[in-house]
């Protein structure tokens, strides 16, 4: 069943058209991702299957009664309200009723409370609240009290998101779902999205997520939709194919073109008695020749200035905020080259780390020293700050009229702009013109053009489209010298660092290798621990096991201690059982909150056989 079918879309941007063509549909149980270059209407589409914006012609047509949950890139949330009662408002009428029977509790007004009982009954509204904190729990969010005015981007970011799981739309919108969000909440959602029967329509420039949750890719390219049936891998593998099978047309058109172009040379400049035909085949293989085909990345590089021995040191620099510890002891010497990952959640402190590097914030113990011949390139989450009504191109010049990136070559502010993918119709836009991502991809150029030796980038990757996320992999890669980022891209932060600064319960940790290295060490550990304390508990059951051992148990005891060691048998193969079904990918998402909760359940009931079994098994060793 098709929830909601685009045909022949077209819509203008002003004087641009952003789509000439665009036809598609979004069927129930599609895991849709939209991708697209800066600027070509990804965020505009979005507006359209909302509601939020018509489009110049064609139809959008919504199936009867589909009910769409849409999550923004800043979600507008009401700031006076507590995480427990924005997430309630999920269900508005339910929350009026809830909050009226429990101003009748206050007053004890007995025949108020009977009648909104009744109603709670009708809404299940006491299933809801346990939903509700459930959801709040899962979202590793803060007290489900505190303020919405308090909290970060990324907590505001995971309310919105709780608050829209908790609808349970037909479909699901989700407009940079993992912008702001720390790696383990982004791995969360990734499972529960791949493992749920959710239709989902989202735009996300996070590679591992698009591999790992979409089955479908739609990509926005010159106005029209093209559509892969299958997840990220396979969309670039078709991407190429259709690259080079566009370019093989380039090149047969201009061909074609030569051929054409003698023929008209050849006739008299009087004669009105062309072949019409000739005259019409000619414009088309014109226009086709002069096509360059899709997008391709491209290569840049920057000239940086020489980077002495001494660069960057950390001498035990610590920092507190009030009771609350971010950091303490930490000591680190910068080398050559170093390519250092920044990994922790929201709030642990990597900004300010990165602030006190750069000398932005003082150190409440310890100290900094730089390298003579350190230039420091700092690129702030808070991104470009320049008027609104500034051109493109004068952001550039304002630096530089020219960009050296060699020895030998160097740009002008207009080459350099075209190789950062901003064609020569976007020089002379307005600031306020661009979009989020296009205004983030600029203010990365005036960082790098100012020759920095030295990168700290602290969330670079927000916003940017994936061409100029391969441009800044590349870049980075080459660079040289020193770059240290912050970054919940996993896929970026895979490609383009050696080792991490991990903040841990315990400090940071300082560790030899990118993300995935970490967390395949940290689950590691995990099954190395498991495997250790199974040991140790095998080593006791043994013991207990003894003739000598039993005699210290009564007889009931004995048949106690058997029975508790069948039953965490029979609940371990039931919770594996359980597991298997979790992974299947089939279940509804009732069904598959349901079964995790079952299993959770299981868990404690295990721990408590456990605590008991080990009761048995110390008494028995008296």
């Amino acid at each position: 069943m098709a929830y909601i079918r685009l045909s022949q879309v077209v819509k203008y941007f002003g004087e641009l058209q952003l789509f000439s063509d665009v036809s598609f549909s979004i069927n129930k149980g599609d895991k849709i991702a939209l991708v697209a270059n800066n600027g070509m209407g990804k965020s505009t589409l979005l507006s359209l299957i909302t509601g939020a914006d018509v489009p110049f012609s064609g139809t959008i047509e919504i199936h009867p009664n589909t009910t769409i949950g849409f999550l923004e890139q800043s979600p507008n949330l009401v700031s006076n309200k507590s995480i427990y009662q924005e997430v309630f408002s999920a269900h508005a009428d339910l929350l009026a009723v809830r909050d009226k029977y429990y101003e009748a509790l206050l007053t004890d007004n007995q025949k108020d409370i009977q009648e909104l009982t009744d109603q709670m009954d009708v809404f299940d509204a006491w299933d809801y609240e346990t939903e509700v904190q459930r959801m709040i729990s899962l979202m590793n969010l803060p007290d489900e009290n505190t303020q919405i005015s308090v909290l970060s981007g990324g907590q505001k970011k995971r309310v919105a998101l709780a608050k829209l799981l908790i609808q349970k739309p037909d479909i699901l919108i989700l407009d940079e779902p993992t912008n702001h969000l720390d790696i383990e909440i982004i791995e969360w959602l990734e499972n529960f999205l791949s493992a749920s029967n959710l239709t989902l329509f989202m735009v996300t420039h996070d590679r591992y997520f698009l591999d790992r949750v979409c089955s479908t890719i739609i990509e926005l390219d010159d106005g029209l939709a093209y559509r892969y049936e299958g997840n990220y891998s396979y969309y670039l593998e078709k991407k190429q194919e259709r690259i080079e099978l566009k370019n093989a047309e380039v090149s047969k058109a201009k061909n074609l073109m030569s051929t054409e172009l003698e023929w008209m040379r050849r006739q008299p400049k009087a004669r009105g008695t062309k072949a019409k035909y000739r005259v019409d085949a000619f414009e088309k293989l014109s226009q086709k020749a002069q096509d360059s085909g899709p997008n391709q990345d491209v290569s840049i590089s920057v000239q940086s200035k020489r980077l002495g021995n001494k660069i960057l040191e950390l001498h035990a620099v610590s920092k507190q905020y009030d009771e609350h510890v971010l950091f303490s002891d930490f000591s680190y010497t910068c080398n050559k080259f170093d390519r250092i990952g920044i990994l922790g959640s929201n709030g642990c402190g990597k900004t300010t780390l990165l602030k006190i590097m750069t000398g932005e914030v003082e150190p409440d113990t310890g100290l900094v020293e730089y390298g003579e011949t350190l230039e420091l390139g700092f690129y702030k989450q808070d991104g470009i700050q320049v008027p609104e009504t500034k051109k493109v191109i004068e952001v550039i010049t304002d630096i530089s009229e020219h960009i050296s990136i060699s020895s030998k070559q160097s740009l002008s502010a207009s080459q350099f702009l075209d190789l950062w993918l901003f064609p020569r119709s976007m020089h002379h836009l307005q600031i306020a013109k661009l979009s989020g991502g296009e205004r983030k991809r600029l203010y990365l150029m005036t960082v790098l053009m100012k020759k920095p030796n030295f990168l700290i980038l602290d969330e670079p990757t927000n916003d940017l489209d994936l061409p100029t996320l391969r441009i800044l992999e590349d870049y980075l890669i080459r660079f040289d010298g020193c770059v240290i980022i912050v970054s919940h891209d996993r896929f970026f932060i895979d490609k383009v660092v050696e080792h991490s600064f991990v903040f841990e319960e315990e400090g940071i940790r300082d560790f030899p290798g990118n993300y995935s290295l970490y967390r395949d060490y940290i689950h590691t550990k995990k099954s190395e621990d498991v495997v250790q304390t199974k040991k140790a508990s095998s080593s006791t059951a043994d013991k207990a096991h003894t003739p000598k051992n039993k005699k210290a148990l009564t007889y009931k005891e004995r048949l106690e201690l058997q029975q508790v060691e069948k039953d965490i048998d029979e609940l371990e193969s039931s919770k594996k059982e359980f597991e298997i079904q979790l992974q299947t990918g089939d279940l509804e998402p009732d069904k598959l909150v349901e079964l995790s909760e079952h299993i959770g359940q299981i868990m404690s009931t295990i721990e408590e056989k456990e605590m008991r079994w080990m009761e048995l098994l110390e008494k028995a060793e008296h």
